[in-house]
């Protein structure tokens, strides 16, 4: 008996290891993430689209985790009036939330790279336009550490990509993802008008 009881619990184990649930995008081949990537049917009806840059993989896994919570941010930026709402801190409900900020865009040397641990960005540009660099937190060279009640921390990378924004998408950045956002694009006396909506990564 004590035999066969071993052989069980060794089964139930391997089961765990290797019977991944075929449903969970972390058991989907790339081609499937992009698929249901591209069909857009988490936007439940929201016309800004997400831009190519977003982890794609990591979205996918994300959203099948937390339907709900992603569910209510893409309502809030469908149903809000975002050119008009009141600036200022959106509570959303779940330990979610959203920002509205209005800036002009500062110049690269003025600006640090960031990167968070508790919340995924999704910044979404209403009025204007900016850049943003991008990189990867494993190139990261921290020079200023986390700090956990800003859920900030800072530092430099050897190379960057650019993202010039339009109000056309929204640009979503994972605790992987650093990033500086706000840059100007060429003239100072643009006005940026920005949404950053805080989707935690654990709720």
């Amino acid at each position: 008996m004590k035999s066969l009881s071993k052989v069980s619990g060794l089964l139930v184990v391997f089961c765990l290891i290797q019977c991944q649930n075929p449903s969970h995008p972390s058991a989907w081949k790339d081609q499937k993430v992009n698929e249901w990537f591209e069909t857009g049917q988490f936007l439940n009806g929201l016309h800004i689209l997400p831009d190519p840059s977003v982890d794609r993989r990591s979205f996918a896994e994300h959203y099948y985790d937390h339907k709900e919570t992603w569910d209510k941010a893409f309502a809030f930026l469908k149903n809000t009036d975002l050119a008009h709402t009141t600036l200022g801190r959106v509570e959303l409900g779940n330990n979610m939330y959203a920002t509205v900020s209005e800036s002009y865009g500062k110049n690269r040397e003025d600006a640090l790279l960031e990167a968070h641990k508790k919340y995924i960005d999704i910044q979404y540009i209403v009025l204007g336009t900016e850049l943003i660099d991008v990189a990867l937190l494993k190139d990261l060279t921290v020079t200023r550490p986390y700090n956990s009640d800003s859920d900030l921390m800072f530092g430099t990378v050897p190379e960057f990509s650019v993202l010039k924004t339009s109000p056309e998408r929204f640009y979503i950045f994972f605790p992987n993802d650093v990033h500086r956002p706000s840059l100007k694009d060429g003239n100072d006396s643009v006005l940026i008008r920005k949404v950053v909506v805080k989707v935690p990564v654990e709720n």
